[in-house]
């Protein structure tokens, strides 16, 4: 009896060609599963197109709620961006992903799993550590890593000789990943750093020139740091955040050119588009900025980079990511208020916030009338804060090197 392989699925040529090759190049019986984060997916052409190319079963999942409620949301209540740009849209999407391949294989009796990452991304590490993680037992096959090694051109043969009902459009000088939190574009003209992206690599955002005159702002509220209503009007997930992606595009908000670290050692350029998740984690910062106080945030920020670290080094799963969110949720419980974000030719800026827990207090702020700080302890503060450098400067001399003797 054959082993069964359950095969993340897009339904695009790379995975098409993936379940032709590895029933009959590897001799399994092939399940497809296509989980759908928010792209754009023709499921019965999908499933269609698996049975057609060998697979002995199609499995479909609709995750856009828990890829949004169990990760992105966790990800924008740390603040994690990694190097403080990246919303880590695609890193976000992988470890669910890979949670359902493992069970899925566990339902099906399947012994192994299997994914269309190359040898060269991310992504391999990211499916491949997440499913050691989950089920140490199971094994991880990604063919065109792993002996499928095909052209563009020789996998379209390969479908049409197999019968794989694969649309073959011109090829697209980018690759391409999207989902609700991110749309990802790299390769093609975009290798050459020197030049601006293209606008044909661009599908939410508009271009500054048709984009809006007039200003829109939306007002973003927050319980326990998690976005609830937009405008005043209560959402779920999904449609909060299908909201702000259209609402962003309209305006060219959320398109981030950055310079890459890849985790296996590469710098890479890489363009996203994330209209929402660049609005609410301004909106998040904004609100943290009113409630929390000076030495919490401080180390928050550094918390927030070690958990993009994490989640960009496909490390979901593990212990520490798990400490980080119960240390996370304890900052969260005074993230509560409102904050209006003005959208306009491509910028994203703080219009206004309020909270019931803010600890910014006007009176003590203010250089008007109402001035309630205590301006004479301010001599004895400074006083204090500056007794080490004096004792140092008196015995030691300036920036503690003594001066050198006659």
């Amino acid at each position: 009896m054959a082993e069964k392989i359950v095969l993340a699925y897009s339904g695009g040529l790379d995975t098409s060609v993936a379940v032709k090759w590895l029933q009959e190049t590897r001799g399994f019986d092939v399940i497809t599963l296509t989980v759908d984060l928010g792209g754009q997916l023709d499921l019965e052409a999908i499933r269609q197109r698996a049975l057609a190319a060998g697979a002995i079963a199609t499995r479909f999942e609709d995750q856009r709620r828990a890829f949004l409620e169990r990760f992105c949301w966790r990800a924008l209540r740390a603040g994690a961006l990694y190097q403080d740009q990246y919303p880590l849209a695609t890193a976000l999407g992988r470890p669910l992903i890979a949670e359902r391949l493992v069970g899925v294989a566990r339902e099906e009796g399947a012994t192994w799993v299997a994914h269309g990452s190359t040898g060269k991304g991310n992504d391999q590490v990211r499916f491949d550590v997440a499913v050691q993680a989950l089920a140490p037992k199971l094994r991880v096959l990604a063919p065109l890593r792993d002996g499928m090694a095909m052209t563009r051109e020789e996998e379209i043969a390969y479908a049409r000789q197999h019968g794989i009902p694969v649309t073959v459009k011109p090829a697209s000088p980018y690759s391409i990943d999207e989902n609700l939190w991110g749309r990802s574009i790299e390769a093609g003209d975009l290798e050459d750093a020197t030049h601006e992206a293209p606008e044909d690599a661009f599908a939410w955002t508009r271009p500054l020139t048709e984009t809006p005159e007039p200003a829109e702002t939306v007002e973003i509220a927050f319980e326990t740091g998690t976005p609830v209503a937009l405008d005043g009007k209560v959402l779920e997930a999904v449609a909060l955040v299908e909201d702000l992606n259209r609402r962003g595009g309209l305006h060219g908000v959320g398109r981030i050119d950055m310079i890459e670290d890849r985790f296996v050692g590469i710098k890479s350029r890489e363009v996203y588009e994330a209209p929402a998740a660049v609005i609410l984690h301004l909106a998040h910062r904004a609100l943290e900025e009113l409630v929390l106080e000076g030495e919490g945030a401080g180390f928050k920020r550094q918390v927030a980079q070690e958990y993009a670290r994490l989640v960009y080094q496909g490390k979901w799963f593990s212990a520490h990511r798990a400490s980080l969110d119960a240390y996370v949720a304890s900052t969260q419980v005074v993230v509560e208020g409102t904050v209006r974000i003005a959208l306009h030719r491509g910028t994203a800026r703080v219009a206004g916030r309020k909270s019931r827990y803010s600890l910014y207090r006007p009176q003590l702020a203010t250089y008007s009338s109402g001035d309630e700080f205590d301006h004479a302890a301010a001599r004895g503060f400074i006083t204090l804060v500056g007794l080490p450098l004096r004792t140092q400067a008196l015995v030691q001399g300036v920036d503690g090197r003594p001066p050198q003797a006659d």
